[in-house]
């Protein structure tokens, strides 16, 4: 698979969302995300983030993008203009896998959000970035974010362990993935 090194600065917008770039002006909403113990709860070992770790991992996302032309965007609510999580593509764990992740605030849950953001950056790999095959982990206790994996077309494989935890892990290829009539716009800047 040979990926891009850089692409121009994509967004995508969907019916409720719009996926776009972090800034690091997104800073102190990022920090309340993975501040928060309940969106950090089944996210690698559980643990919150200081506002110094939320700017380091922010300025990693960053880096990403500028390093491999792929990564997390921030998820933005476009009926209040609020960035109410994250989600994208990055290597799984260190692992040349490439994984779909996303994390929502607890006010967002239950809303059929995650599946969406997770739908729009799905469909950006397989149709962008033209990748063969995309993966998923989610600590086995966390059904929501496996439900979000099933509804997005992905099939459970195996127990694993990434990220120091123990993990149930999903996949889906590009020939398995269905886009549907979602509404789904890619703007590319």
């Amino acid at each position: 698979m040979q990926l891009p090194s850089q692409l121009s600065a994509h967004e995508i917008e969907t019916a409720r969302l719009r996926l776009r770039m972090f800034t690091l002006r997104d800073t102190d909403d990022y920090f309340l995300l993975r501040s928060d113990p309940e969106v950090m709860r089944y996210i690698g070992t559980g643990a919150t983030s200081t506002r110094e770790q939320t700017t380091t991992k922010l300025s990693w996302v960053l880096m990403q993008w500028e390093k491999h032309g792929f990564g997390i965007w921030a998820v933005v609510d476009k009926k209040s203009e609020n960035l109410i999580g994250w989600a994208g593509l990055s290597f799984l764990d260190g692992n040349p896998e490439i994984e779909v992740g996303y994390g929502l605030a607890k006010a967002y849950w239950g809303t059929g959000m995650a599946t969406e953001a997770a739908w729009a950056s799905l469909r950006y790999g397989f149709e962008e970035l033209q990748l063969d095959r995309i993966v998923a982990v989610a600590v086995p206790e966390n059904a929501a974010s496996q439900r979000v994996m099933e509804k997005a077309g992905m099939r459970y494989v195996k127990l694993a362990h990434y990220y120091g935890v123990d993990v149930a892990y999903y996949e889906i290829t590009r020939g398995n993935f269905r886009p549907g009539n979602s509404f789904y716009i890619l703007r590319k800047k």
